[in-house]
């Protein structure tokens, strides 16, 4: 596995993990995560792909800024697909989904993954309330606090899962992220996402959601399909936010048969 930086906008450096060989595919993860949280499907995606796994601003070996904005992660995002080339495949997960798609305007890729981007179509996914308990769990110095708590009342993961993703070596990086996760559900709330932005987006586009997730994502899955000039909706049964972990083949064959 080798590393790669490449320059933002801004000029803030992100960091990218690159291993495999085939036509590049660029990972983006969501919040409360970096790039270890594909390890899971990594090697498998390796022997069809040159993956390129990022760490989206504020975490692992990317850079940060003092005045941080959701826009700013789409410049990031667009500038590793403008240096990967056109052929680029972009894999997004939740928040790194909404990143993944408005990159797409500024450098648009050769084909889209989205996986439950979080766009907001009724109330908040994560009330104002919440975010500032996460604020004072930070403060407390309880960073796994602040992880576990997103993950149940903001993704609703249940017990089990939530297990599942506790016990794989990417909850360290959780941990580490733990800041960036306030800021970002700010974000997200504030995003607004207007369809007729994308009306001329041709890019060929898979939009996956959990069978079992929370209507909220599916919502949002299907105002995505239906803004989209060439994309389509495939539901992962029974799985929810993370199939990535909780049903790997699964997950695999909907993205490798897709990205082809």
């Amino acid at each position: 596995m080798s590393v790669s930086l490449f320059l933002s906008a801004d000029g803030t450096p992100i960091h990218a993990a690159v291993s495999g060989q085939g036509p590049p595919l660029l990972l983006i993860h969501g919040t409360s995560a970096d790039h270890t949280r594909w390890n899971g499907v990594r090697a498998e995606l390796e022997s069809s792909f040159t993956v390129h796994a990022m760490d989206r601003r504020g975490r692992g070996g990317s850079g940060d800024s003092t005045d941080y904005s959701i826009t700013r992660e789409f410049h990031d995002v667009a500038a590793v697909i403008a240096t990967l080339g056109h052929d680029a495949l972009v894999l997004g997960h939740s928040y790194g989904a909404i990143c993944a798609l408005e990159a797409s305007l500024l450098a648009p890729p050769a084909k889209l993954v989205l996986y439950e981007p979080p766009i907001r179509t009724g109330d908040a996914a994560a009330p104002d309330m919440l975010v500032a308990a996460l604020d004072a769990l930070l403060e407390a110095g309880d960073r796994d606090g602040v992880v576990a708590t997103f993950l149940r009342e903001v993704v609703r993961m249940p017990p089990a899962e939530l297990d599942v993703l506790r016990g794989l070596p990417a909850w360290e990086g959780r941990v580490r992220a733990a800041h960036t996760l306030p800021r970002e559900l700010r974000a997200s709330n504030a995003y607004v996402f207007d369809p007729a932005r994308f009306a001329e987006l041709r890019v060929p586009t898979l939009v996956l959601a959990g069978g079992a997730s929370p209507p909220y994502f599916r919502n949002a899955a299907d105002a995505v399909v239906a803004a989209l000039p060439d994309a389509r909706l495939a539901i992962l049964p029974d799985q929810q936010h993370a199939a990535m972990d909780t049903a790997r083949e699964l997950f695999l064959r909907e993205v490798t048969s897709f990205l082809g």
